[in-house]
């Protein structure tokens, strides 16, 4: 069975190969013209072209090519190299880390990968003790997990990024409720097998409402937000923010449900929630629509406030 998850790896090492490389690291490699090339939505030569195209307009992308430019340029006359600590010594660049960042670890911290690798045993604790049925409701969450996920790649263009986010906490947050009282009911003695199927609706639910919006929406917000020279740096950051945070809500989850009880930690999880709704409405920009250009304007708005005179907002967004 292990065996049967390396299937998917295989195919993905298989399309790679016929990935074009991203016009974005040709272009910074100097290679403009064939960068360009790339971008040129007239051809239907290069599959990469229709999703481009999908996503820009030919004068987005011109207008994309000439802030590289610009960017290369200064990045060639600094000759320095990104550090880690360097992310922290700008202040719109540390703003924009913890917006990156903290979408990540609130990704994990609401609770998905809990629902994700213990989803059988939820099941379970909620009263169905057929390890099958555990394991059939388990593989019908996973597969509306994959569904919610095709449609928030549609909803994120059209909706978004910061509303699809709102959306998908509030449900997050009404589900994880409602899959407390669900266990808390079934705590109380009942012998009613309802409540059960309560919480497995409850999961349904948690799983319809995070998987348009709070799973595809860190990791398009995460490549959107930071400027060129500091992209990589704080994408691998923030990626690590993630994986850290899974580690901790994974290897933590069974042991506070010993502890606490099933229904109070899916308390604290909704309580989690309600602060990460707070955190988008007032740490994340909206980036919809939006250059790369612009985006970094926003991050030296808020740390330096609205300047008009574009020097001087220059000027203030390279001192520490």
């Amino acid at each position: 069975m292990l065996g049967v998850s390396g299937v998917p790896a295989v195919i993905q090492f298989v399309l790679m190969l016929f990935m074009p490389e991203s016009p974005r690291w040709l272009f910074m490699k100097r290679d403009k013209d064939k960068a360009i090339s790339i971008l040129n939505v007239q051809s239907d030569k290069d599959k990469a072209i229709s999703v481009l195209a999908r996503i820009y307009d030919i004068d987005r992308l011109e207008d994309e090519i000439d802030h590289l430019s610009a960017a290369s340029e200064e990045e060639r006359q600094k000759k320095s190299t990104v550090r880690y600590l360097d992310v922290f010594k700008r202040k719109e660049i540390r703003l924009a880390f913890l917006a990156g960042a903290g979408l990540q670890a609130f990704q994990q911290f609401t609770g998905i990968n809990t629902v994700m690798y213990y989803s059988p045993t939820i099941v379970q604790m909620a009263g169905f003790e057929s390890n099958q049925l555990a394991l059939l409701l388990s593989l019908a969450i996973a597969a509306l997990n994959a569904v919610g996920t095709i449609v928030g790649i549609y909803l994120i263009d059209h909706f978004g990024r910061k509303k699809l986010a709102l959306s998908s906490l509030f449900g997050v947050v009404l589900s994880l409720v409602l899959l407390a009282w669900a266990f808390f009911a079934e705590s109380s003695g009942s012998s009613s097998g309802l409540y059960g199927w309560i919480a497995v609706l409850a999961l349904a639910l948690y799983i319809a409402f995070y998987s348009p919006g709070m799973g595809p929406v860190p990791w398009t917000v995460n490549s959107e937000v930071y400027p060129e020279q500091y992209r990589g740096t704080c994408g691998g950051m923030s990626a690590t923010v993630n994986w850290v945070s899974n580690l901790i809500v994974a290897q933590s989850f069974l042991s506070v449900a010993d502890a606490v009880g099933t229904g109070a930690t899916f308390l604290i999880l909704a309580c989690i929630a309600v602060l990460a709704i707070v955190f988008v409405i007032v740490f994340v920009p909206e980036t919809q629509g939006l250059t790369f250009l612009e985006v970094e304007q926003i991050w030296k708005e808020r740390a330096w406030g609205t300047i008009s005179n574009t020097e001087s907002l220059l000027e203030h967004g390279n001192d520490p």
